[in-house]
């Protein structure tokens, strides 16, 4: 049992966890108006102000509501309306129509999550050890919304005819092209992958596990814009051979030319980003590009994606919170790489690896077990984080997903070969 100087403890650290992680989601949607934090421009993105009524949801029903005797939802409509996808918490508003919600306001979003903080803040010293658990859960989840939040922002801001840039960019200055691509080569033999230690962990990173590793190396940076033009420019998007059947007819189906977000004007290629419509730069790592694309990439420069055993491994020696990762709001983007060999941060790296459980996975009891297990069909595992995650929210066993034609996060390339 806890003493009462170690409950005092862990209260006043986790508050100023969570603290820290809504400060984060407010300075992130400040730049918005009411319009902009309504408006759905895709099904796989939602609106600004669903993302911050969704992840106070989480902590009102998992925290407050099952764990505060007393306590009495702030809005009796509201679990209906940002309910994401948990069949165990009842009928839920289709996610597709998300962007229909028009009410509650902005404004009154804002008040829904300073009403929980408030309440969950006071409770926290008479919390039971599972409730406390349930708020760091909710403190990754809301991270993981953090980057969700910037990427359909930055969806929705590119449907605008006009362009416009949620943030002022700085002036670009121009560096120097990495040299040729460089191979580490990787572990031989019997390795063990998957989250190990106290630290925090979503239940898809286990159980930890051995797997069998064969000749192979890791290229030592991720491909960048400048290579991806001179995949385009080989006709990288119009000649079927390097492209994987599906890969192709989405490729057809899609008109797709480039990476999302690119597109050619008189002066070359450019991208459009959070700070509006500049050139690329070619030194940068290219984002924006679906399983489809990096695996098609990689056939075309003779080399493979590495499978995730083989990527955790090696990015195992590598510091997790190093590199370009989410700090402050702002006009995120990929950087050119600098310094060696870097596994985190600037994009997630496609593997080519299905998104399945590991041996002896097993999906926890109640509404948060359908958090991760159920999802484990037909996407892929994506590794090391963006520019856009907040730094300290990943570490080598974490495992992204997504299905094979998505790109509108920023995703990236990490080659490997065989030896």
């Amino acid at each position: 049992m806890r003493t009462k100087a170690q409950i005092a403890a862990c209260s006043t650290t986790l508050e100023a966890r969570f603290r820290a992680v809504r400060a984060l989601s407010a300075d992130l949607v400040a730049p918005l108006s009411d319009a902009d934090a309504t408006v759905q421009s895709m099904e796989d993105a939602s609106p600004a102000k669903w993302h911050l009524a969704h992840t106070t949801w989480f902590f009102e029903t998992f925290v407050l509501r099952d764990h505060v005797p007393g306590y009495r939802l702030h809005d009796a409509r509201f679990p209906f309306l940002f309910n994401s996808y948990y069949e165990a918490e009842g009928q839920r508003h289709a996610r597709a129509r998300r962007g229909m919600v028009t009410r509650p306001s902005l404004d009154e979003v804002m008040a829904y999550r300073a009403a929980v903080d408030g309440a969950l803040v006071d409770a926290l010293p008479t919390l039971p050890d599972a409730a406390l658990t349930l708020i760091e859960l909710g403190c990754h989840h809301e991270e993981q919304h953090q980057e969700l939040l910037l990427t359909d922002i930055l969806h929705l801001f590119s449907c605008n005819p006009v362009e416009p840039a949620i943030w002022p960019g700085k002036r670009k200055i121009p560096v120097e092209m990495p040299g040729p691509m460089r191979w580490i080569e990787g572990v031989e033999g019997v390795a063990e992958i998957g989250a190990q230690g106290d630290g925090f962990a979503f239940d898809c990173e286990g159980p930890r596990h051995r797997v069998l590793l064969h000749p192979h190396a890791l290229a030592d940076r991720t491909v960048t814009n400048g290579e991806w033009a001179a995949f385009i420019a080989d006709g990288g998007y119009s000649e079927p051979r390097h492209w994987l059947s599906d890969g192709w007819a989405w490729v057809k189906a899609e008109g797709i030319e480039a990476p999302l977000y690119w597109e050619q004007r008189d002066d070359g290629w450019t991208r459009f980003g959070l700070d509006g419509r500049r050139a690329i730069d070619p030194a940068a790592p290219v984002t924006h590009v679906s399983f489809f694309e990096a695996d098609a990439y990689a056939s075309w420069a003779g080399a493979r994606l590495p499978t995730e055993a083989e990527w955790e491994v090696a990015a195992s020696g590598h510091d997790p919170v190093g590199g370009n990762q989410l700090d402050c709001a702002g006009p995120v983007e990929p950087r050119p790489a600098t310094g060696g060999p870097a596994f985190f941060g600037d994009v997630w790296e496609w593997t080519g690896s299905a998104y399945r459980p590991y041996p002896g996975f097993a999906a926890a009891e109640g509404a948060v077990g359908e958090y991760n297990g159920k999802f484990m069909s037909g996407q892929c595992v994506l590794r090391g984080g963006s520019c856009a995650t907040p730094r300290g929210h990943a570490r080598a066993s974490y495992r992204n997903f997504f299905y094979p034609h998505q790109r509108w996060q920023f995703t990236g390339v990490r080659l490997a070969k065989d030896l």
